[in-house]
């Protein structure tokens, strides 16, 4: 493939508590996607792990033996059909220490080659994991990527830095599910992400359970902030798009940006010496 083209599989299913259902929604979605010739596959927050404090309340019983077996299961799926991975787990640390909410990042030789962990838990996240500390960047056919969680979208300063960065795709996996219906999160999350796209010059992959009620689908967002694609809520599927770093977009902020990051808020070339600027209570 050409440098700077990138096929993402955006997949969404109804994750739950048990682990190896998750597992078999996962390798199926592994098998379409190398039917449909992508290179990457991207699930959602907790996709094989499920979700503590929604598809069970907390880890006194879990199954981290299982966990590993069916994780390593995917990653032996993952290099026979030699596709890279973005899988939403829970990683076991020392207790007492309390797990962290991840994204592991396999390889299409079936190794995991690193693993980012949500920075920023929810106050019900914190009574039961632990926040990471580290961003986790990544390249595939020229094309920079980096991996965020849910709640990180709440904090614009992640993706500042990430721009600084020179991050070109952000996948991002969220678990808005198993909800009563619709909610304030059905107005708000697609659309702060299509803002981070537009502010930031980003694709993104934005992936959610399906598990009814989800408040909105998975969903794909080009660099001007445009969602191209979108799977229909509260139902299993997948997308392939293709992330092409020669194609140009729509960017009023292309002469600026650089100048905001940099701690500059506004763009005059200069300073205005201008008495009738400087009185600011008169006509």
């Amino acid at each position: 493939m050409a440098a700077g083209v990138l096929r993402i599989a955006t997949c969404q299913f109804t994750v739950g508590r048990l682990i190896r259902r998750n597992s078999r929604a996962i390798c199926d979605f592994l098998r379409k996607a190398r039917r449909a010739r992508a290179d990457v596959v991207h699930f959602s927050e907790c996709a094989l792990s499920g979700y503590v404090g929604t598809d069970f309340p907390n880890f006194k019983w879990y199954d981290w033996d299982l966990l590993r077996e069916e994780t390593e299961k995917i990653m032996a799926l993952a290099a026979k059909l030699h596709l890279w991975v973005i899988l939403g787990s829970t990683h076991r640390l020392t207790e007492p220490n309390k797990p962290h909410n991840s994204l592991y990042l396999i390889r299409p030789d079936g190794r995991i080659v690193d693993r980012y962990d949500k920075r920023f838990c929810t106050p019900g996240d914190l009574k039961r994991l632990t926040p990471g500390d580290r961003f986790v960047n990544f390249t595939i056919n020229g094309v920079k990527c980096s991996l965020l969680i849910c709640f990180d979208l709440r904090f614009p300063e992640l993706y500042r830095e990430l721009y600084r960065q020179n991050v070109n795709c952000i996948f991002q996996s969220f678990y808005n599910a198993r909800q009563k219906g619709p909610s304030v999160h059905t107005q708000i999350m697609r659309q702060t992400m299509q803002c981070r796209a537009a502010t930031n010059n980003f694709w993104i992959s934005m992936t959610n359970s399906s598990g009814y009620y989800a408040p909105y689908p998975s969903c794909f967002i080009e660099p001007d902030g445009r969602i191209i694609r979108q799977l229909k809520a509260n139902r299993p599927g997948l997308m392939v798009n293709t992330v092409n770093l020669n194609r140009k977009f729509y960017d009023p902020m292309a002469g600026f940006r650089d100048i905001a990051v940099s701690g500059k808020l506004n763009n005059a070339q200069q300073i205005v010496d201008d008495p009738r600027s400087r009185k600011r209570t008169s006509l």
